[in-house]
């Protein structure tokens, strides 16, 4: 398994893996969500706002996982938030979406990012570095459904302070749904 940052012309592919595995998961409308969400993500964010990462099998995209631009309106700090991560449902329980998430984040570091925050399972995010955070530590930008999800770690040699004023982010991932 190899992974990476190229997914020209395989936008489809990474968009119909997001369909299928989390209808695997949540059912088809869940899929037909965070296809529709992906499919923004890709053909709308602008790209100094996105990461895409891939992880490849045999020619086979068996993974994805997409960082986008937080803004917090009071703090200079550079923040991407993970949403969303999708590993095949026959290739999870290999590690790769933990491999995954590293390779984005040790990227990310290197793109001089300062912050990574996510919004899913601690125990498994925690494997990865995330710790959970509170909203008095670092606002979320719409109601969390599931507070105990909110999750943040320091991509530079810095202790992870507060993250100051309020946050919007970017056009795709502005729909309380996905929240």
């Amino acid at each position: 398994m190899e992974c990476s940052a190229d997914i020209r012309g395989r936008e489809r592919q990474i968009i119909d893996l997001f369909i299928a595995a989390f209808t695997a998961s949540d059912g088809t409308e869940e899929g037909a969500l965070i296809g529709d969400f992906v499919h923004r993500m890709l053909h709308g964010t602008p790209e100094r706002d996105l990461f895409v990462f891939i992880a490849v099998d045999a020619g086979e995209i068996v993974g994805s996982v997409i960082f986008s631009r937080l803004i917090y309106d009071r703090d200079e700090r550079v923040v991407f938030i993970l949403s969303p991560l999708a590993v095949a449902t026959e290739h999870q329980g290999k590690g790769i979406g933990q491999k995954l998430v590293t390779y984005g984040l040790e990227a990310l570091a290197a793109a001089h990012v300062d912050v990574a925050v996510t919004y899913g399972d601690p125990g498994y995010y925690s494997k990865v570095g995330y710790s959970q955070i509170s909203e008095a530590f670092a606002a979320a930008p719409f109601a969390l459904s599931r507070p105990d999800g909110w999750l943040a770690q320091s991509l530079t040699d810095t202790e992870l302070a507060p993250l100051k004023g309020l946050p919007r982010c970017v056009e795709a991932l502005s729909n309380p749904a996905l929240w």
